[in-house]
C-alpha cells in the first residue's frame, strides 16, 4: 500500500519493477503525449510501439459528432460511476494505452471509455479546411459522452489529455463527478518543463545530429530519432528493452499536432484550476522527463483540495510501470475514499 501524509501520496519500492512507455515522439518538436502522453509532435508519420499481445482486441463503433466523426470503445459495464480516459497527444490515437491491463482491472466495476480524437486513429481524418482547436476537441468530449447517455462520469486525462481534461472541466464542471490528472501538460501550454536536456545530454545530442536529416524527411533518420528518444522514458531498462523489442508501428498525424499547438498558445487555464470545486487527483512519476514533476505539483497546489500521488519507480507512464499501485489508487480514489 502507498505511504499517505495527507493529500500526498507517495509509492515506494515494492520489489517488483513495471516500466512502459507510451507512443511518442521526439522532444525536440513536442510537447508531450501527454498521458498524459507521451510527448508531442514528431512532424511525420512516425513509428513507434503498439500494445502488446495481451491487450485486448478493439471492439468500438463509430459515430457522427456535430462536427467530426469519432471512434470510441467502451470497456466494461459495472455500477460504478463511468471513467472516460483521454489520451496523450495531440496527433496519437489512444491505443498506447491499451499497453497496460490496468484499464481492464478498472473495467471490471465500470465502464471505461476510449475514444480516437477528431482526425486520429480510427476517427475520420480531418477535411480539407476542417477546424481542429481546443474548442472543438471540449465540444467532441461533451458530444461522445451524451452519445453514450452520461450526464455526469470520472475523467482522466494523461499527458496532453490531462491539459484537455483541465479545459472540459473548465468549461463543463456539472458534468465532471471526479478528475485524475496523470503526467499532465502544464495549465499554460508553454510553461510545461522538459528535462531530456538536462538529464540525458548526451541522448539528446545523438539525437541533434539526426535533426537535418529528419528536417529533409529521411524515414532512417526519423525512425532513429524516436528509438533514441524512447530510450529516455522507461524506469527499468530490462522493461524498456522488453517493450521496443515487440514494438511495431503506429501513426501520428502532424497537421492535428501543428492546429492545436497553434490554437493553445492563446489559453491560460491557471485562472480556471482556482474555481474547480470537486474531487482532484494529480499523479505524476518521480523520473518524468517528459513532463517534470513540478509542473504537477503546481496544479496540485493549484487545485483546492486536491490530492497529489507521486509513483517513484515510473516515468511518465506510471499505470504500465506500476500497474498495481496504479489500480489500488484509483479504486480508491474513484470510489471516494
Amino acid at each position: 500500500m502507498p505511504r499517505v501524509s495527507g493529500n500526498v501520496y507517495s509509492f515506494p519500492w515494492t520489489g517488483f519493477r513495471h516500466a512502459f512507455v507510451c507512443p511518442t515522439v521526439p522532444p525536440r518538436t513536442v510537447v508531450l503525449l501527454l498521458a498524459a502522453v507521451p510527448l508531442l509532435a514528431a512532424g511525420l508519420i512516425s513509428p513507434c510501439l503498439a500494445a502488446p499481445p495481451s491487450a485486448a482486441a478493439e471492439s468500438g463503433k463509430t459515430f457522427q459528432a456535430p462536427g467530426a466523426s469519432l471512434y470510441y470503445e467502451v470497456r466494461g459495464s459495472g455500477p460504478g460511476r463511468p471513467l472516460v480516459v483521454l489520451n496523450g497527444g495531440p496527433g496519437f490515437d489512444h491505443s498506447y494505452l491499451h499497453s497496460s491491463d490496468v484499464w481492464d482491472t478498472l473495467a471490471k466495476t465500470r465502464s471505461v471509455v476510449f475514444y480516437d480524437q477528431r482526425g486520429n486513429g480510427r476517427s475520420a481524418p480531418l477535411k480539407p479546411g476542417q477546424s481542429c482547436t481546443l474548442a472543438d476537441q471540449i465540444d467532441d468530449l461533451e458530444a461522445l459522452t451524451k452519445q453514450l447517455g452520461y450526464e455526469r462520469f470520472n475523467l482522466l486525462g494523461h499527458s496532453w489529455g490531462g491539459y484537455l481534461a483541465m479545459a472540459y472541466t473548465a468549461r463543463h464542471p456539472e458534468r465532471v463527478e471526479r478528475l485524475v490528472l496523470v503526467d499532465s501538460a502544464a495549465p499554460k501550454w508553454g510553461d510545461t518543463i522538459f528535462l531530456f536536456k538536462d538529464i540525458f545530454p548526451e541522448t539528446t545530442a545523438r539525437q541533434d545530429g539526426l535533426a537535418f536529416g529528419e528536417a529533409l524527411g529521411d524515414r532512417d533518420a526519423i525512425d532513429a530519432s524516436i528509438k533514441v528518444y524512447l530510450t529516455m522514458l522507461f524506469y527499468s531498462p530490462e522493461k524498456r528493452d522488453a517493450f521496443l523489442a515487440g514494438a511495431t508501428s503506429y501513426v501520428y498525424r502532424k497537421e492535428i499536432n501543428e492546429a492545436l499547438n497553434t490554437d493553445m498558445g492563446r489559453f491560460d487555464l491557471n485562472p480556471e484550476l482556482l474555481k474547480f470545486r470537486l474531487p482532484a487527483l494529480v499523479i505524476t512519476g518521480r523520473y518524468d522527463i517528459n513532463v517534470a514533476p513540478s509542473v504537477a505539483y503546481r496544479i496540485h497546489k493549484a487545485i483546492p483540495g486536491s490530492r497529489f500521488a507521486v509513483f517513484e519507480r515510473s516515468g511518465h507512464m506510471p499505470f504500465f510501470e506500476e500497474p498495481r499501485e496504479f489500480v489500488s489508487l484509483l479504486e480508491s480514489f474513484l470510489s471516494g475514499k
